[in-house]
């Protein structure tokens, strides 16, 4: 059985939402249910069969004690503002207390045509269902903070996106789903009351420590807090090769998750200039620009705060000023723990951030795969014998020969031996990320065939990303010329 809802959003103003059912489809079929998270929610999953999580699922059945709605916000997208955007096609179900009592968003993805739809169909193709779910696990398995799937259905109907393509409907979990562009909302409107409410909600869930403090104080540490999460967040992103695609302000998750899995993919090559997604023409949301983007983006929500900060707008952005400019080296220092630990690193060095900058250089100059270079590392940390297995990826030698001389000095003062050395190495550089083309197989498979197969082999591989598996060395290498993936999509 479903476990019992909270519904904390629900009984926030009217304002804050629009009551909205799903719509119901013809004939839904389930194709994925992740029964692990679904016990760790709190669900009875022995008693949960097929068809009942089907009707759930698909919003044909609205769960007991469900208040389903859809939520309002607002956004920079691309820079530009959006003053109302909302819930298109998603719906909030409502919240859970999950076993380790934490609060966690259910809301189902591709529910049907919301007043938020702005002329849009509110339904989702199977593909960009089924890369959620596959990412978003991955991205969970890698220890990086996101939006988790529940469960994934077909609906028996046709969307349209240029052509025609099978629907499908996601179930989403999250700590919760408000954004920067959910203050953004009640920014626009010069709606102060709605703007302490939903920041006293949002410290009551994700900031508790802050409740405490003084009025005036407690929303620019909320401002700080937040940034602290996406400095963080980001940092594991570039430290996977993780590519977001729209950093939009609506995709800012201010609980610290990754949030909105459109055309986001994986480096293989690395380029910092990296861009996927076939909307962002002028590479604003390149691989090299998310650190800044992610500054840009809080910098909105802190302005969203202002007259909640100081009664003094002028003292309120010098303040909120302040805090944003400590970003860059609050980001760095995340960045570089990442990177420490990628390259084996525990003691902390002047010069490791010019060793990291190094090989990344050479990395770039030598086209070498991001994901294989870190994890073939590891095995170099433990023998010399495996350097060949480490060069061969670069297009030219010479460089990454140079750099490894000065990575094993730089070794000798680290305490632990070579064994745990490669060992911590293995713990922190995946093996198996969702390559994009590998992703791109699977979902034709089930577009085009019905099959499912690949999905549920990909879907198994990615779940155990620093193992190996034995058998399923194909999935750790990337794509041939014939393979490559240049552009992904979003669903909407």
């Amino acid at each position: 059985m479903f476990p019992t809802f909270s519904l904390r959003y629900a009984r926030l103003p009217d304002r804050f939402y629009e009551r909205f059912e799903p719509v119901p489809v013809s004939t839904p079929r389930l194709l994925a249910f992740n029964r692990p998270l679904a016990e760790a929610l709190g669900f009875d999953v022995a008693a949960v069969d097929e068809q009942q999580a089907t009707e759930w699922f698909s919003g044909n059945t609205i769960p007991p004690g469900a208040e389903p709605l859809a939520m309002a916000y607002a956004g920079h997208q691309f820079g530009a503002f959006v003053p109302r955007l909302g819930d298109g096609r998603a719906v909030l179900l409502g919240e859970v207390i999950d076993r380790q009592g934490q609060l966690r968003d259910i809301q189902l993805k591709g529910a049907g045509r919301t007043p938020f739809s702005r002329g849009g169909d509110g339904r989702a193709p199977l593909g960009p269902v089924l890369r959620e779910y596959l990412v978003s696990e991955a991205m969970h398995a890698m220890g990086i903070p996101t939006t988790r799937s529940l469960a994934a259905v077909t609906t028996g109907e046709r969307v349209f996106r240029g052509v025609p393509q099978p629907g499908a409907i996601l179930t989403r979990v999250a700590a919760s789903h408000i954004r920067a562009g959910t203050f953004q909302y009640f920014a626009a409107r010069g709606d102060v009351d709605a703007l302490r409410e939903l920041a006293g909600h949002v410290i009551e869930r994700h900031y508790p420590v802050l409740g405490d403090l003084p009025e005036g104080e407690r929303y620019l540490a909320l401002v700080e807090a937040v940034q602290e999460r996406q400095a963080a967040l980001v940092a594991k992103w570039m430290g996977v090769g993780f590519i977001h695609g729209v950093m939009n302000t609506d995709n800012m998750a201010i609980s610290g998750e990754t949030i909105d899995y459109g055309p986001c993919a994986f480096m293989e090559a690395y380029d910092p200039r990296t861009v996927f997604s076939s909307i962002d023409e002028g590479g604003r949301y390149a691989y090299t620009n998310q650190p800044w983007i992610a500054q840009w983006n809080v910098a909105r929500f802190a302005e969203t705060l202002l007259p909640l900060i100081d009664d003094e707008k002028e003292r309120a952005i010098e303040r909120a000023t302040a805090v944003i400019n400590a970003y860059p080296a609050r980001y760095e220092a995340e960045w570089l723990a990442v990177m420490r630990a990628k390259l084996g690193f525990e003691r902390e060095e002047e010069g490791d951030r010019a060793l990291v900058e190094e090989l990344l250089e050479a990395m770039r100059i030598g086209r070498a795969d991001f994901t294989l270079t870190f994890c073939r590392l590891g095995d170099v940390a433990e023998s010399a014998e495996a350097d060949s297995s480490l060069v061969e990826l670069f297009e030219q030698a010479n460089t990454i020969e140079a750099w490894l001389a000065r990575w094993r000095e730089r070794l000798t003062r680290e305490t632990a031996d070579p064994g745990v050395i490669a060992a911590r190495m293995r713990a922190v550089n995946p093996l198996y990320i969702p390559r994009n083309h590998r992703v791109e197989q699977a979902l034709a498979a089930a577009i085009d065939e019905d099959d499912f197969a690949p999905f549920e082999e990909l879907r198994a591989v990615l779940a155990r990303p620093f193992e190996e598996q034995p058998g399923r060395e194909a999935y750790t290498q990337p794509a041939s010329q014939q393979e490559r993936v240049f552009r992904t999509f979003c669903g909407t």
